[in-house]
């Protein structure tokens, strides 16, 4: 059965001391560090993923000189094959991609985000039907992860979208033992609808970073999670 792991969100951190924040969270019983990789892409339509910038390649080869934490990297980015290469030489341990973005190309893409030795992931966006997802998930060439989004994807802080439970629910019943992660609004008065849902991942920023004793957020989250995986 898919183990707890709780991931604090570095977006909230304080990014002048990256480092010292990352172990902060390891020594509060983080599991992964997740990173939220925001780029702005211009199509031919002059639309773009999320309209924020943050954390890039340079930034993982940084901390990963004062880290062997697994980096959960969530690529909100239009064209992720770009970005296999530079962030599998940077360090990143996990690459998830938005099936938004890989529709047309989502097999090269996992192809080669396993060849260059990480972990890939697949997420969706909360207008995004669950379903597909699916084929990612199935057959010899697969995701080891899928990211449900409980916000819009492109911000910090905002409020949990307790609907998104529902595509939980179904990856969870169609595929036991896979890692789920959910993102966005999680915390502890939150952690119970998206733990019963069966996610086993969770992303928290705010909640965490922003309260006095991180461990014990960090705490409750996986007791929670761990408290519920048998009723999956």
């Amino acid at each position: 059965m898919a183990a707890a792991k709780i991931a604090p969100s570095m977006l909230s951190s304080d990014f002048s001391n990256l480092a010292t924040e990352a172990q902060r969270m390891l020594d509060c019983g983080a599991d992964w560090l997740h990173m939220d990789i925001m780029v702005l892409n211009f199509s031919s339509s002059c639309s773009h993923f999320v309209p924020n910038l943050t954390i890039g390649a340079p930034v993982i080869e940084s901390l990963r000189k004062h880290t062997k934490a697994y980096l959960d990297c969530h690529l909100m980015v239009t064209n992720p094959l770009d970005y296999v290469e530079p962030f599998g030489k940077a360090g990143a341990s996990g690459f998830t991609f938005h099936i938004e973005a890989a529709r047309e190309n989502w097999h090269e893409l996992i192809q080669k985000i396993k060849a260059k030795g990480m972990k890939p992931g697949v997420s969706l966006k909360p207008g995004t039907p669950i379903e597909e997802v699916y084929p990612l998930v199935e057959g010899e060439n697969h995701v080891d992860l899928v990211l449900v989004m409980t916000v819009e994807p492109g911000f910090g802080g905002q409020k949990f979208m307790p609907e998104m439970m529902d595509k939980v629910r179904k990856l969870r019943q169609k595929y036991p033992s896979l890692d789920i992660e959910v993102d966005g609004g999680l915390g502890p008065s939150t952690i119970d609808a998206a733990a019963s849902a069966g996610a086993n991942c969770i992303v928290a920023g705010s909640s965490v970073f922003g309260a006095p004793e991180p461990a014990q957020v960090i705490s409750l989250m996986r007791n929670r999670v761990e408290g519920v995986k048998a009723a999956w």
